[in-house]
C-alpha cells in the first residue's frame, strides 16, 4: 500500500520573515530558535532518546502490524510519534530532578532524533510485508489460492530466516539515496509536505506557546487511551468463541451484517477513520457499497454456471477470484498510473530545474523576490551542509551490504539465484532516486508499485515449476525494502533540515530505528500475531491479512497467467482497471483546471480494500470523520489540534490492548462469555430446545 505516507498533511516550505502583526515583524522560526546553542550532532544522539524510542518503537511496531493485519490502511502516526517523544523526555527529565540530577535541555533536534527513529521503526513493520508478500508465501494462504500450492512455491514462517531476511535488505536503501541528500533538499527544493510537516510540528513543540498546546494534546492523547485500552479490555470478556462480542454487532440487521455491513465498535478503526482524508473513507464506503451491496450478490446467483458449485468459498477459482482480481485490478490500475503520472512530473521538474539554472546567468545583475534569501534558509542550509557523510562511504556501504545480500539470500529463498537479485541491486538505486523524488514532489510514495514489479519481472523469468510464487514474492520485498527506506531517508532529511538537526545525526537515528524494527517487526508478528491466533489469514478471522492473498494472487498472474481464473473475471478485472486509471485521470484533469470537484473523485486504491474485506471496518470510519466533521464545525482551529490527538489516544490504547489478548491466547485462557445475535426464529429454535 502506498497509504502509509499520506496524509501527514503539506506545508509550505518556510515561515517567511518580515510579516506584520499588529505593525510589529513577525518573527520566523529560526529568528525565534537563533539565541538557543544548536547541540553537536553527537549531542543530538542520547542515551535517554535511544531508550523512549526504543519503547515507543515496540508500541508502534504493534500498531502498524495490527493494522496491516485487518485493514491495510496506515494512517500518519507521526504526531503521536512527536508527542510521546516529547512527552516521555520530558517525564524523563522532571523524574530525575526530583532526585536533584539535572538533565540536558530536551532540544528539537533531540525530537527529531526520536521521531525519525521511532518512524523508522514503524516503517520496516509496513515494509518488511509479513501481512503482504511474506504472509502469502506460507501454505495456510496457499490453501486459499489452490493454484501454485506446491512445495517450491511455498515456505512456512520461522523467526530466524524472517529476521535474518529483513536484516539483509533493510538497510541498503537507506545508503543508496544519502549522496542525493544535498541535491534533492537544496538544489531541487522539494517540498516533501510530510517531512515539512513534521518539522513544524516539532518546531511548534519547543516554543513557550508551543509546549504549552503539546501540554494540552498529551493530556488529551492519554485520556482517550486509557479509555480506548480499558474498552478493549470490556470487549474480551464477551469473545468466547467466533461471531461472538461487540465486533459481530448486527448493527445494521442480520442480513447486513451477512453482507459486511455493521458497526464494529472498534476505537482503532474510529482513530484512523478521524485522522485519514475523507474521500478516503467514503472511497471505502462506495466500495464496498459497490462490491458486497451490488456485484458480489450478483456473483453468486452464477454459481455453477460462471464456477463449480462445488468449490469452496475460499477458493481463487469461485467467488473469492473475483474479489481477490477485481481488488488487484484497482490497486495495479491506481498504481500504474501514479507510476506514470509521478515518473512523468519527476523528469519534468527535474529537466525544468536544470534549464533554469542554465538561465540564471542570462539573469545576472537582475534582482527578484525568488533571489532574497531568507534568515531561515541561510541559517538551515549552514548546518545541514555542516556534517558531511562522504560518498565514498555511501557508496562503499552499499556495495558490501550489496554482496552480502547476494550470498546470503539465495540460502533463505533457494528459489531465487544470486543473478536475480543482482539484478534487482543493480536498478534499485535509479528506482529509490524515482520514488524520494516523486515523494518530494507528491508525497506520494509508489513502494509498493515497484515491489509488484519485482514480482512481474522475477516471477515470470523462474517460473512457476522452479518456485517463481515465492521468488516473485522475495524480489517484491528486496525491491520495497530499498525504495520505502530511501523515500523515508529523504522526508527525515527534510525533517532534519527544517530543525537543524544533523544529517549525520539523522541517517544515524535512521540506522538505529530500521535496526530495531529488523528485530522488533518479526518478534511483534510472529509472537503476538502469528503464533497467538491460528486463523490469522483466513477469511472472517479477526486479523484477516487481506494483502497476504492479493499479492500472491499477483504473483500467480505474474507466474501462470490469467487461465486459472473463473469465467468472466478477467473481463470484470479489466473494466475496473480501466476504471481506476479514468478515475485518477479525471481528478487529475479537476486538479490542473482548479476545479472544486477533484475532492469528490474517489480514490481506487482506497475502494479496493472493501472489495475482498467487506465494509464492516468502513462504517467505523465513516462514524470517525463524522465526529472530526461536527468538531470542525464547532470549532476548526481546536479540531486541527486535538483531533490528531484523540485519534492517536484510540488507536495507541485499542492497539496496545492486542498485547494481553496475544499473551492470553498463548496461555490458553478463554474469555468468559460469549455474546451472539441470532434471529427471532433461530432463537425461539434454540429457547424451545433448550427448554425440552
Amino acid at each position: 500500500m502506498a497509504t502509509r505516507r499520506s496524509g501527514r498533511g503539506g506545508g509550505d516550505d518556510g515561515i517567511e520573515t518580515g510579516k506584520l502583526r499588529n505593525g510589529e515583524k513577525e518573527l520566523s522560526i529560526e529568528e525565534i530558535f537563533e539565541l538557543k546553542e544548536v547541540p553537536a550532532w553527537t549531542d543530538q544522539l542520547t542515551v535517554r532518546s535511544m531508550v523512549v524510542s526504543l519503547a515507543l518503537g515496540f508500541l508502534f511496531c504493534f500498531i502498524v502490524m495490527k493494522l496491516n493485519l485487518t485493514t491495510g490502511i496506515i494512517p500518519s502516526l507521526n504526531v503521536a510519534a512527536g508527542l510521546l517523544g516529547f512527552f516521555f523526555i520530558k517525564v524523563w527529565t522532571t523524574v530525575l530532578g526530583k532526585f536533584g540530577i539535572q538533565s540536558k535541555p530536551f532540544t528539537r533536534q533531540e525530537n527529531t532524533v526520536i521521531q525519525t527513529c521511532v518512524v523508522a521503526s514503524s516503517g520496516i513493520a509496513f515494509s518488511s510485508g509479513y501481512a503482504s508478500y511474506i504472509l502469502g508465501m506460507t501454505e495456510k494462504v496457499a490453501k486459499q489460492a489452490e493454484e501454485g500450492n506446491t512445495e517450491n512455491n511455498v515456505k512456512e514462517l520461522s523467526l530466524g530466516w524472517m529476521i535474518g531476511f529483513v536484516l539483509l535488505v533493510s538497510f541498503l536503501g537507506l545508503f543508496s539515496i544519502v549522496p542525493l541528500r544535498k541535491i534533492m533538499i537544496l538544489d531541487y527544493k522539494l517540498t516533501y509536505p510530510s517531512g515539512t510537516a513534521t518539522a513544524y510540528l516539532i518546531n511548534s513543540f519547543h516554543t513557550p506557546k508551543g509546549a504549552l498546546i503539546a501540554k494540552e494534546q498529551i493530556k488529551c492523547l492519554f485520556k482517550w487511551f486509557s479509555a480506548s485500552f480499558l474498552w478493549g479490555f470490556f470487549q474480551w470478556f464477551y469473545t468466547a468463541s467466533d461471531d461472538c462480542g461487540f465486533t459481530s454487532f448486527p448493527t445494521f440487521g442480520l442480513e447486513a451484517y451477512a453482507r459486511k455491513f455493521y458497526f464494529d465498535f472498534s476505537a482503532t478503526y474510529v482513530g484512523v477513520g478521524m485522522i485519514c482524508p475523507y474521500i478516503i473513507n467514503l472511497s471505502m464506503l462506495s466500495g464496498a457499497v459497490i462490491s458486497w451491496g451490488i456485484m458480489w450478490p450478483i456473483i453468486e446467483t452464477k454459481k455453477g454456471l460462471w464456477y463449480g458449485a462445488d468449490l469452496k468459498s475460499s477458493s481463487l477459482r469461485g467467488e473469492q477470484g473475483y474479489k481477490v482480481f477485481v481488488a488487484i485490478a484497482l490497486i495495479l490500475g491506481d498504481g500504474l498510473y501514479h507510476f506514470i503520472v509521478v515518473l512523468s512530473k519527476t523528469f519534468y521538474f527535474m529537466a525544468k530545474t536544470l534549464l533554469k539554472k542554465d538561465s540564471v546567468q542570462v539573469t545576472e545583475g537582475t534582482s527578484s523576490d525568488d533571489d532574497i534569501v531568507s534568515f531561515d534558509d541561510k541559517r538551515r542550509t549552514e548546518f545541514f551542509l555542516k556534517d558531511q557523510i562522504s560518498m565514498k562511504f555511501a557508496m562503499g556501504g552499499y556495495i558490501v551490504l550489496a554482496i552480502i545480500s547476494i550470498i546470503a539470500v539465495p540460502f533463505i529463498f533457494t528459489q531465487l539465484e544470486w543473478y536475480h537479485i543482482l539484478c534487482i541491486y543493480i536498478f534499485a538505486p535509479i528506482l529509490a532516486f524515482c520514488n524520494s523524488y516523486g515523494c518530494g514532489l507528491s508525497d506520494w510514495s509508489l513502494a509498493s508499485t515497484y515491489g509488484k514489479l519485482a514480482i512481474f519481472a522475477i516471477g515470470a523469468w523462474v517460473g512457476m515449476d522452479h518456485g517463481g510464487v515465492v521468488a516473485g514474492l522475495a524480489a517484491c520485498g528486496i525491491m520495497m525494502s530499498i525504495v520505502s527506506t530511501a523515500s523515508d531517508l529523504m522526508q527525515d532529511f527534510k525533517t532534519g533540515y527544517l530543525t537543524l538537526s544533523s544529517p549525520r545525526s539523522m541517517f544515524i537515528s535512521q540506522v538505529f530505528g530500521t535496526f530495531m524494527g529488523c528485530i522488533l517487526s518479526p518478534l511483534v508478528f510472529y509472537l503476538f500475531f502469528y503464533k497467538a491466533f491460528p486463523t490469522l489469514g483466513e477469511e472472517g478471522s479477526s486479523y484477516p491479512a487481506p494483502y497476504g492473498l492479493i499479492y500472491r494472487g499477483i504473483a500467480l498472474i505474474g507466474t501462470e497467467g490469467t487461465s486459472a481464473l473463473p469465467e468472466n473475471c478477467l473481463l470484470i478485472s479489466a473494466v475496473f482497471f480501466a476504471v481506476a486509471i479514468a478515475l485518477d485521470a479525471l481528478k487529475e484533469v479537476l486538479v490542473q483546471t482548479n476545479s472544486k470537484w477533484h475532492k469528490f473523485i474517489p480514490s481506487p486504491m482506497a475502494m479496493a480494500i472493501p472489495f475482498f474485506l467487506g465494509g464492516y471496518f468502513v462504517i467505523d470510519m465513516c462514524v470517525g470523520s463524522l465526529i472530526r466533521f461536527v468538531y470542525e464545525l464547532k470549532n476548526k482551529a481546536e479540531a486541527d489540534l486535538f483531533v490528531p490527538a484523540v485519534a492517536s489516544g484510540m488507536i495507541c490504547g485499542d492497539s496496545l490492548w492486542g498485547l494481553p489478548a496475544a499473551v492470553l491466547s498463548l496461555l490458553n485462557v478463554k474469555p468468559p462469555l460469549c455474546m451472539k445475535f441470532l434471529s427471532r426464529g433461530v432463537n425461539d429454535k434454540v429457547d424451545t430446545f433448550l427448554s425440552g
